[in-house]
């Protein structure tokens, strides 16, 4: 009898075994196995929480971040810290299955967490509409949802295609994407958020440059023909104050044709395939207000 029950172990093991091989011939490391079993998730950024919403596994999310704030019922759940800066012993205590880290997690807690014998899944800041989709994917298959989030994706493509279509013979527009005041810090080649500038046809002023610091003057000198604002703190009126700040450059034509504008940046830097294509639809009818009708904004 113990004899019959160490083979079916041992067969168990094997199958258990192949599976996995199969998950690492495809290009999986051995933490993006999918298990099924995850029942505590603890998200360390906001773009890993709504995308934990998206898929429909909230009721798995026990914490996240101060900056967890779409959709409104992650305002609700347990706090564990700002991005930037965790508490290991709340985290610990919460005992979790899986530990959704970001681009922004210390490596030093990345290395503690996973000491302690945390599963721990790093999710780096997406460099483009294709890789936030790639990023969802991925997460779609370690909570078993694989094919959930496969339809999630295909949606959000379509949409995202349907307003390129809706604007692919708009004229060019020079656009300054503002993510930052102090210092001033603009979106750059490389980063997401020159995709909602790229997809539109329209032309990035900072697109050329290797970083995204920029100042008033080179923004004077290329002379855009829409600045849209989108920097944290906007609750606290700090965009709008960056607003007043730019309509005091009268000759420039953002300023001139009353072009400036203030966008939700929790929307716009913090997306999940879906929260992509709302922002590329707003800012697109920014960018071209003259041919908005059958945009869907």
């Amino acid at each position: 009898m113990k004899k019959r029950s160490n083979s079916v172990v041992l067969l168990l093991l094997l199958l258990l075994l192949g599976s996995t091989t199969q998950l690492l011939a495809e290009g999986r490391t051995l933490e993006e196995v999918p298990m099924p079993e995850v029942r505590r998730i603890v998200s360390l950024g906001p773009i890993n929480t709504e995308n934990v919403y998206l898929l429909g596994a909230e009721d798995r999310l026990v914490a996240n971040t101060s900056y967890c704030v779409r959709p409104e019922a992650a305002r609700e759940k347990e706090k564990i810290g700002s991005v930037m800066q965790v508490s290991l012993e709340k985290i610990i205590s919460l005992r979790p299955d899986l530990v959704l880290a970001t681009g922004l997690t210390q490596q030093q807690q990345l290395d503690k967490m996973r000491a302690l014998g945390l599963r721990v899944v790093q999710f780096e800041q997406p460099s483009s509409f294709a890789s936030i989709c790639s990023q969802f994917l991925r997460l779609g298959r370690l909570l078993g949802l694989e094919e959930r989030a496969r339809e999630i994706v295909a949606r959000a493509r379509a949409r995202v295609k349907q307003v390129q279509d809706h604007y692919a013979v708009a004229p060019c527009q020079k656009v300054f994407l503002q993510i930052g005041s102090q210092p001033m810090f603009s979106s750059v080649v490389g980063s997401f958020t020159n995709d909602y500038i790229s997809y539109s046809g329209a032309l990035n002023i900072a697109g050329t440059r290797s970083n995204g610091a920029m100042n008033y003057e080179r923004v004077l000198a290329a002379d855009p023909d829409v600045i849209i604002i989108a920097i944290m703190g906007s609750e606290a009126g700090v965009a709008a104050r960056e607003r007043q700040k730019w309509l005091r450059f009268n000759g420039m034509k953002a300023v001139d044709r009353q072009r400036i504008h203030v966008i939700d940046p929790d929307l716009v830097c913090s997306p999940s395939p879906v929260s992509f294509a709302e922002a590329f639809a707003r800012i697109a009818a920014l960018i071209h207000p003259q041919d908005r009708a059958g945009s869907g904004s």
